[in-house]
């Protein structure tokens, strides 16, 4: 059903549309930020100016958690020297130097976003801040050495991103040298200790703390886990500024578990303000690993349950599409019931790098980086969530309770960047790796752009993860929405007091309700003059369960908008064709629920097709890149850019 758009901007960014508030009452939240911002000034963190523009009932924000600069051995390795103040700088619109156009060049490639972001935060590799930090100062006393000169003068050849592992792996073992982090002063963990500082400073300086509240940061880094090439990273990322002495890298803590614990008793428990969550990233490149259920040393259900509890605590969010591809689904995998979804082929990055992998069954593998080894239903969110409902039902607690977000993994200290139209081989050259995406973005409602409402946010799980437009979501779970909530101006505030946004538990049923009913609306990105945002194609709703046999059941239902409604794109100039969507909106009622079993809920807004980036480079070659690469079959030439919805649950009364 599409809704008239002065009803909807009520609910867009203060970075895209001004509005005044909606009336009724606040949902909760609001006075919890702004008690904890007494508390924390009254604790001495640094106070701030209340933002002018403040939404009881929430307001949409678009940001990047998950940045590197050249403080990141990889980012490093590929010729990024800008830093985390670049980084900032870009996010705000302005224009940074990025990597040199290509091997060996003197000349970098200008880089300016298309709009300025809300809200970012610099996740630099912590496990080589001291070892880069040396070999790229000039002042560090083994600046001059033959492993530091290799290190920085090394090959990064042009090809795909999981061929380049071997060069990565030669510079990077130039920095594992006794002459460099052996020894009883511990050189790289001192000198560690500087990319650290200017990390927290940058975010102090970057952060707006006047009434504009323009830009938030926050301080985080990447936990860079990877045995045996799986990749096992989390993004760890503070409130305030608040931090823990030095980041606890797996160098340090190998143990997800301890990693929760120490993160826990160094923070949360500090009683000097700080708060924190972990953020896990690319379980489609860990061999089954990321959600596998593991619970250390715990043997009984209810030490279970407290591993679990801690899990659910310090990581309510999953990063589920970026540069590495994207991780919601994937089709014909074990025991997963329901048919195929054909919108789980999207960016599916193991399948472009060697041969398509195995099934993991109920195990794991490793490789999954270079291409190697199986690939588990649990490299995916949606079969988490599924693995989260069944681990309740056993032990009473869902670990994997995990609301959705997107974010780069920008490796230029870009970020944002994510707009498919800008790499278009001119403005953005590419070295050889087209199968790399171009996303994505983190959408959070929040009462204003600040750290403890973002946070807090953040928290609830009022978030969402886009591909990279700036499509505007909401959804609600209840039991007694009409569908005139659609065409209801203070359709927002409806939602609040009937029932839960994104990322809530359903609200115990009344009576008279036969099943739940979701609201949910969007309006499209407008994008810019230069890069226009596209239209809509539907609405859908993903339900998950459990069932026997440690069977994974799927349905997929579309509630709004026309799945075939005849788009699609010129391949010769780009352009769209057909019709679509400025806004769509639908209350939906289950048709199939069943008051005895647990299920989980999200919404994915899909775009009219457009063309992937790469289509783009290929149409303007520039002799930088293996010309075979853009005949390369496994690659698409057009995309449908979306958005995901953190879920809703769904717990049988009684359980």
């Amino acid at each position: 059903m599409a809704i008239g758009l002065g009803l909807f901007l009520l609910a867009c960014s203060p970075s895209d549309q001004e509005g005044s508030a909606p009336t009724g009452a606040a949902p909760a939240g609001g006075e919890e930020t702004l008690a904890r911002e007494e508390a924390a000034a009254a604790i001495g963190l640094r106070g701030r100016e209340a933002c002018a523009n403040r939404d009881p009932s929430r307001q949409v924000f678009f940001g990047d958690l998950h940045v590197h600069t050249g403080f990141s051995m990889d980012a490093s390795v590929a010729g990024t020297i800008a830093g985390p103040d670049d980084a900032y700088r870009f996010a705000r619109g302005e224009e940074v130097e990025g990597v040199p156009f290509d091997p060996g060049s003197p000349s970098r490639m200008r880089l300016r976003i298309d709009r300025p972001l809300d809200f970012a935060a610099v996740t630099d590799h912590a496990e080589n801040f001291g070892a880069v930090a040396l070999c790229t100062r000039p002042d560090s006393p083994v600046y001059d050495s033959p492993n530091c000169k290799g290190y920085r003068e090394g090959d990064f050849p042009v090809g795909p991103l999981i061929s380049r592992g071997e060069a990565i792996g030669r510079r990077m073992n130039l920095l594992n040298i006794p002459e460099l982090c052996a020894g009883e002063d511990d050189p790289c963990g001192r000198a560690s200790a500087d990319p650290w500082i200017d990390t927290q400073e940058a975010a102090e300086r970057w952060y707006d703390r006047s009434a504009a509240c323009a830009f938030t940061t926050f301080v985080g880094y990447e936990y860079t886990f990877m045995p045996r090439v799986s990749k096992i990273h989390r993004n760890v990322i503070f409130r305030n500024e608040a931090v823990i002495d030095s980041p606890i890298h797996s160098d340090l803590e190998p143990n997800v578990i301890e990693l929760w614990r120490r993160l826990r008793a160094e923070c949360i428990e500090a009683d000097n303000g700080c708060d924190v969550m972990a953020i896990p990233h690319n379980p489609n490149l860990s061999n089954g690993h990321m959600f596998a259920v593991d619970y250390g040393g715990a043997v009984t259900p209810a030490e279970q349950a407290e591993v679990a509890a801690l899990r659910a605590r310090m990581e309510p969010l999953l990063e589920m599409t970026q540069m590495k591809g994207d991780s919601e689904c994937r089709n014909g995998l074990w025991q997963v019931a329901g048919g195929p979804d054909e919108l789980c082929d999207y960016e599916k990055f193991r399948d472009w790098h060697g041969a398509p992998p195995d099934d993991c069954e109920d195990g794991t593998g490793w490789g999954a980086l270079v291409g190697q080894g199986c690939v588990s239903r649990l490299d995916f969110a949606r079969y988490a969530l599924l693995e989260g409902l069944s681990e309740e039902e056993r032990i009473g607690v869902n670990p994997y309770k995990l609301g959705f977000i997107g974010s780069t993994d920008a490796h230029a200290a870009d970020p944002g960047d994510a707009v498919e139209s800008l790499a278009d081989g001119v403005r953005r050259p590419v070295r050889g790796d087209l199968s790399v995406s171009r996303a994505g973005l983190v959408a959070l409602w929040a009462e204003e752009n600040s750290r403890d409402s973002l946070f807090d946010a953040m928290r609830r799980r009022e978030a969402y993860a886009t591909s990279g437009p700036r499509m505007v979501v909401r959804m609600f779970g209840g039991w007694d929405y009409a569908p005139s909530l659609c065409g209801d101006p203070d359709r927002a505030v409806r939602g609040y007091s009937g029932g839960v946004p994104m990322g809530g538990d359903l609200p115990a049923p009344p009576e008279s309700a036969s099943a739940p009913a979701l609201a949910v609306w969007t309006a499209r990105d407008p994008g810019t003059p230069e890069s226009p945002g596209g239209l809509l194609q539907r609405i859908q709703i993903v339900k998950g369960w459990t069932g026997e046999g440690r069977t994974f059941h799927q349905a997929v239902y579309d509630v709004a908008g026309e799945p075939d409604n005849g788009a699609d794109v010129d391949l010769q100039t780009c352009e769209p064709r057909g019709p679509g969507a400025e806004e769509l909106c639908a209350v939906w009622r289950d048709p199939d629920f069943d008051p005895d079993q647990a299920a989980v809920y999200y919404a994915r807004v899909v775009e009219n097709p457009s063309c992937r980036w790469s289509t783009r480079t290929c149409q303007n070659y520039t002799g930088v890149i293996p010309l075979d690469l853009c005949s390369d079959p496994r690659l698409p030439k057009t995309i449908q850019e979306r958005a995901w919805t953190s879920p809703i649950w769904y717990t049988p009364q009684g359980s």
